[in-house]
């Protein structure tokens, strides 16, 4: 399995990045498939998740309404649209998958085995 992060980069508050994780090895159609964040000096944290089967998604409270979780099964790629960026979105940005996690679990990093390299996201004031 593997997972590639991209679409990462600099913009001012306010502004827009689109980040997308390629996988192969997988179907994200029937994967757990996530999103999470790491700033300096801090914990990774969760941003958003996918459903294996269903089209639930799942969001961290500080994105809610800003950030919007996607897959193309077709490209087998999962997208994180973000908009209104915060100085406080900066941090090295995850893409994750597991094709078994506990509903309870989908919000912790552990639940997940699979991680792309990470992609820099920066958001100026």
């Amino acid at each position: 399995v593997q997972l590639q992060a991209s679409g990462g980069g600099s913009v001012q508050a306010g502004g827009s990045l689109t980040l997308s994780c390629a996988a192969s090895g997988l179907a994200v159609g029937r994967t757990y498939m996530a999103w999470f964040r790491q700033a300096p000096g801090k914990e990774r944290e969760f941003v958003a998740a996918t459903h294996r089967m269903r089209t639930n998604v799942y969001y961290a409270d500080s994105v809610k309404g800003r950030f919007t979780i996607s897959r193309d099964n077709a490209k087998n790629t999962v997208a994180l649209q973000m908009n209104s960026l915060k100085p406080e979105d900066t941090g090295v940005y995850y893409c994750a998958a597991d094709q078994t996690v506990a509903l309870s679990g989908i919000r912790s990093a552990p639940e997940y085995d699979y991680w792309g390299q990470g992609t820099q996201v920066t958001v100026s004031s």
